[in-house]
């Protein structure tokens, strides 16, 4: 079980005692980031960019020269910066053979919403201005698939170009936590085993936590949506989060794929077969969406 799993979260207010956990729970984060990574014929530079800071992961052996994926890693909206974000865009970048940005953003306490947000949409329109709209890829982990999410319901509402597609993976996109797995599953899951309302109530710093930007579960989708692969697992607390959000891309008429793992947890089971072919299938829905 991971390390902040084990502790009881802090309350909202406490600030002090939010840092202190954060501390630790993004030295494990990275420890086990770096154990999964492969390959170290990738190149990162760090870059400036607006109000983020980016990780930009070039493979030695590009596939394609013309297009990027942007990576937005997990967390709780409060965890997984600095080193784990790095190993993220680096196992990224060489899972698809393309350049990967992976954003550090601003997180709480210091900086709730929209901070976090805001960071994404400045990485995201300098992709747009690099790439075009259409030749990147925006995917993100548990609170990486919210923020991945809002960020293209936000380039929708301000009327800018949407990306090729989405991956979202064991998405954390309903902060009220509504929905029937948060129940069912809880205390079955044993990646993220109960509920993460205080971090939720952090993050949201006062704002509506069912607000389509802070719970994009609730946002507005049409048929043009980019199509968009979803992943869960049947023991995963926030199954129903990508259930429900399938259904509401199928009822307008957008392209979905749900894929739900027999037994799986939150984020996977770390290097199991299942996990290995979550990663195939990944690559095959990148490259498709990238070559069609």
């Amino acid at each position: 079980m991971p390390l902040n799993a084990l502790h009881p979260l802090p309350r909202a207010d406490d600030r002090e005692a939010w840092q202190k956990l954060r501390a630790v729970v993004d030295a494990s984060y990275a420890a086990a980031a770096a154990e999964q990574d492969s390959s170290r014929d990738v190149e990162i530079t760090t870059e400036a960019i607006g109000s983020a800071t980016a990780y930009l992961a070039t493979p030695a052996h590009l596939k394609q020269d013309d297009c990027v994926y942007i990576d937005l890693h997990g967390g709780a909206l409060v965890f997984g910066g600095g080193k784990a974000c790095r190993e993220g865009a680096r196992i990224a970048a060489s899972r698809h053979g393309i350049r990967c940005y992976g954003i550090d953003y601003r997180m709480p306490p210091e900086f709730p919403f929209p901070a976090a947000l805001d960071d994404c949409m400045c990485v995201y329109r300098h992709a747009v201005n690099t790439y075009g709209a259409d030749r990147i890829i925006i995917g993100g982990r548990s609170a990486g698939g919210n923020l991945a999410l809002a960020t293209v319901l936000r380039a929708q509402d301000e009327g800018q170009d949407l990306p090729r597609a989405i991956v979202l993976l064991s998405p954390e996109i309903d902060l009220t936590e509504s929905g029937d797995s948060f129940q069912t599953n809880k205390m079955i899951d044993v990646n993220l085993p109960t509920s993460l309302m205080s971090a939720n109530l952090l993050y949201a710093n006062g704002a509506d936590l069912a607000h389509p930007y802070i719970s994009p579960l609730f946002g507005r989708f049409t048929k043009e949506f980019p199509p968009t692969f979803i992943q869960s697992g049947t023991r995963d607390l926030l199954l129903s989060n990508a259930v429900r959000l399938h259904r509401s891309l199928c009822q307008v008429g957008a392209v979905a794929e749900l894929h739900v793992f027999e037994a799986m947890p939150h984020g996977g089971f770390g290097g199991a077969p299942e996990d290995e072919e979550l990663s195939r299938e990944l690559v095959t829905f990148v490259d498709h969406a990238l070559s069609s």
